[in-house]
């Protein structure tokens, strides 16, 4: 096993997880929820689902494209959504 690889997608995920969305929504289950427990096996399951999801899809992408244009692809959507929060996102006043 890749331990390097390991840590780094651990890393880049933990950080990129802190303070989104699902971590608040996380965030205020617990607040109103009975069972701790539940809600951690249930975002915790949710999490790893997407995960999967994501290294399943990546993984056939890299089947069909070079890893440079999907690296390409992925710098000009982060681009265009940048773009699109920093002229047309919210608290925009008319």
């Amino acid at each position: 096993m890749d331990w390097h690889l390991v840590g780094l997608s651990f890393a880049t995920v933990f950080l990129s997880e802190l303070g989104d969305k699902s971590q608040l929504a996380t965030i205020a289950l617990s607040g109103s929820g009975k069972s701790l427990r539940a809600i951690f096996l249930g975002t915790s399951a949710a999490l790893l689902l997407a995960s999967f999801l994501g290294v399943i899809l990546g993984e056939g992408v890299s089947q069909v494209l070079p890893t440079h244009w999907v690296k390409t692809i992925a710098a000009i959507g982060f681009t265009v959504m940048a773009i699109k929060l920093l002229w047309f996102g919210e608290g925009t006043t008319e």
